[in-house]
């Protein structure tokens, strides 16, 4: 899986490229963290680009929900298509997150 960065005036959005398991876990990790030192105010995953996701990178977007939360930031998920709809409804967790169909209305949302 490939991570993107990429800066707006009040949000970063992360474009996931290729499939979110456990394999590529540190990696996010590792860039969310160094993201959220900087106290951006809000993050937009945008996952258009990612087909499937797993059980440990279910788990690394919770996480990254609760750093965000108690970095007073907020995140949003953006783009998500019919599979991951499908995978967050089985998994009980199409709640937890702040989804938008479309990247742009994610960004803007922050504005």
């Amino acid at each position: 899986m490939k991570i993107k960065k990429q800066e707006y005036k009040n949000a970063v959005v992360v474009k996931l490229h290729g499939d979110f398991v456990a394999e590529h876990c540190k990696a996010f990790e590792d860039a969310m963290t160094e993201l959220i030192q900087k106290d951006v105010p809000g993050i937009v995953i945008d996952v258009s680009k990612m087909p499937f996701i797993d059980s440990k990178g279910l788990e690394q977007l919770l996480w990254l929900k609760e750093k965000c939360y108690d970095q007073r930031s907020q995140l949003k998920v953006a783009s998500l298509n019919d599979n991951l709809k499908k995978i967050l409804e089985i998994t009980r967790l199409e709640n937890e997150f702040d989804k938008y169909d479309e990247l742009g209305e994610a960004v803007k949302s922050f504005a």
